[in-house]
């Protein structure tokens, strides 16, 4: 045997042993790096991980802002302790076993529960998901009593929101209710998970300034969460009171006298524009939307045929009937195509462009000059008016006293109604505009729309002799629309023969006679406006004809100096002067009773 096969060479596994070693040695370099900046550079990282598992942060919720009336003594929405359940999905270890267990300890069905967590599938495991808020003391008793066994459900306190009137003023209030994750993720980013936010009313308009700042607490727990030391506090800033320019006895009043009713009634200061009453009806209670409402309620609510949600003041749309007719008198005089001493003669009946028009006195009113026009409201006078004007110039009248535009005021959700014009029917139908519905327009029936706040808006202007207000809530708020815009391009004598129409209606035996109040001067309008067509209306019993019109009344006092609007709506109440004028004088003589008499009594 050769040498060369019993001394084999062992270079090539040499080599490999020093590559093994070597990348042990530099596996072990890192591992050293590692341990290095975990224990030198990371401490304070690694140290918070571990205070953690002892200490937890709670948020201590800011009380929401108050809401008062004017006064600022009698409170419409307030605050009260509440107590939650929470449920924290990163200390649940088995989901099929506690979620049946805590479902019966709070008087929950499963799916229920479920549904409330997989609402929030996408937020941190970490952070709390209310299953169930408002706990009374027993519920929140049973469960710090099986806390040890259901360490992922949790007690929260927080301050709630609590409207003691209930439903009164609920539609200026408006309610509250919690955020979806899509409107977390957007519109109230710095929210957090339960909170509650403003969805309508004042509540919505002003969310931002009624939410306060809150504090938060870090607190040492134990395995089970049992609170054990408090490490640090900072209080929560409460948001301030607002103060409203609602004035509670004339809202309570105004709800009163809509109690069986489907309408709205509004009070105005005439001159600052500061809302006094605002009230729609059906209402509802804002209470109720604090709880969590199911899918199956709130659907409920909203399919109810009351329809308590709509806030008719500034939602609901009406043809304005004979309340129109101020827009026309104004309108005509100041286009010249009319004087107040310009007569028509009205036998009841009158034909325009072929078709025969109604006036709503079967027998005819004579021959009318403008202020008896007025105040008997005579359909036929006001017909001729209308042929005079044409629809353009009817429709720049009405825009000048601000139908078919929004009132600015402070409250979501108000709808802007329409003034009908050639333009607008042929862009909308595709039809052309026949003179026939001007006659139709003349006396507020027709496409014409608006809203009972847009009616009392253009009251105030009259009362104002041309200034316009804006409407509002808050109080101490400027009501101006603007220097340019405060004035109408209408001489103030003008609006001084309208009112003098109007203050005939109410005081010398004219449609607004029920809304008369001793030695207040009132100046009214009524009106009624057709729910259906005139044919249908003809084919229907007498009685049944006036329940398918709504009822209007609008008017302000006294006549000089004026100090209050008010505007009724009756759905179905038949004809304005006797269903919506009554309801304005109670409103009225309420009035006078606390302010006017006030002022003379003080001197000023």
């Amino acid at each position: 045997m050769k040498s060369s096969q019993i001394y084999q060479d062992f270079s090539p596994i040499q080599n490999r042993v020093q590559i093994v070693t070597i990348l042990i040695e530099v596996l072990f370099l890192v591992l050293a790096l590692y341990y290095w900046k975990v224990q030198i550079l990371d401490y304070k990282k690694y140290w918070k991980m571990s205070e953690a598992n002892r200490t937890r942060e709670v948020i201590i919720r800011a009380s929401r802002g108050v809401l008062t009336d004017r006064g600022g003594s009698v409170i419409l929405a307030d605050n009260q302790g509440a107590f939650n359940a929470s449920l924290i999905r990163e200390n649940c270890k088995n989901p099929k076993e506690s979620y049946p267990r805590i479902s019966r300890l709070l008087g929950l069905t499963e799916d229920e529960l479920k549904k409330r967590i997989e609402k929030y599938v996408g937020q941190p495991l970490f952070k709390p998901i209310v299953v169930k808020d408002n706990l009374d003391f027993d519920e929140v008793a049973r469960i710090e009593a099986r806390k040890a066994d259901l360490p992922e459900l949790v007690i929260e306190t927080e301050p709630r929101r609590f409207y003691p009137f209930q439903s009164l003023g609920a539609h200026v209030i408006g309610y509250m209710q919690e955020p979806s994750p899509e409107e977390l993720r957007t519109v109230y980013k710095d929210r957090r998970l339960g909170d509650l936010v403003g969805k309508t009313g004042i509540e919505a308009m002003y969310d931002s300034r009624l939410v306060g700042v809150d504090g938060k607490a870090t607190e040492v727990v134990d395995s089970l969460g049992r609170i054990m030391d408090e490490l640090s506090r900072v209080e929560p800033n409460p948001a301030p009171k607002l103060r409203l320019t609602l004035d509670y006895d004339l809202q309570a009043k105004a709800e009163e006298l809509l109690t069986g009713r489907e309408g709205s009634i509004i009070v105005l200061d005439a001159k600052t524009g500061d809302v006094l009453a605002l009230a729609s009806f059906p209402t509802f209670d804002p209470n109720k939307f604090i709880n969590r409402f199911t899918p199956e309620e709130w659907l409920g609510l909203l399919k109810s045929p009351d329809t308590p949600l709509i806030n008719r003041a500034i939602q609901g749309l009406y043809s304005p009937g004979s309340i129109f007719k101020i827009v026309m008198a104004s309108g005509g005089l100041a286009s010249g195509v009319i004087t107040d001493q310009t007569t028509f003669f009205c036998g009841g009946r009158a034909e325009f462009y072929g078709h025969p028009f109604d006036c709503w006195l079967e027998g005819g009113h004579g021959a009318l000059s403008l202020f008896n026009a007025i105040r008997y409201s005579c359909n036929v006078y006001f017909y001729n008016v209308a042929r005079r004007m044409g629809i353009e110039e009817i429709a720049a009248s009405a825009q000048k006293f601000g139908l078919g535009a929004k009132t600015g005021i402070d409250l979501p959700g108000e709808k802007e109604g329409l003034v009908p014009t050639p333009e607008w029917k042929k862009k909308t139908r595709n039809a052309t505009w026949y003179p026939g519905e001007t006659i139709s327009v003349g006396i507020g029936q027709g496409p014409l729309q608006v809203t009972p706040l847009q009616i009392s808006a253009m009251t105030a202007l009259v009362a104002n002799r041309g200034i316009r207000v804006r409407p509002h809530l808050l109080r101490g708020e400027d009501s101006s629309p603007g220097q340019q815009e405060a004035r109408v391009s209408i001489e103030s004598g003008v609006f001084e023969k309208v009112i003098e129409g109007m203050w005939r209606s109410v005081n010398e035996q004219g449609t607004g006679q029920a809304a008369r109040v001793d030695n207040f001067n009132v100046c009214g309008k009524t009106g009624s406006s057709q729910t259906v067509s005139s044919e249908k209306a003809e084919k229907m019993a007498p009685q049944m004809k006036q329940k398918k019109t709504h009822a209007w009344f609008t008017g302000f006092a006294p006549r000089d100096n004026p100090q209050v609007v008010v505007t009724v709506l009756v759905e179905f109440g038949g004809m304005g002067g006797a269903t919506a004028a009554p309801l304005a004088q109670r409103i009225f003589a309420l009035y006078q009773d606390k302010y006017d008499r006030q002022k003379t009594a003080s001197g000023n």
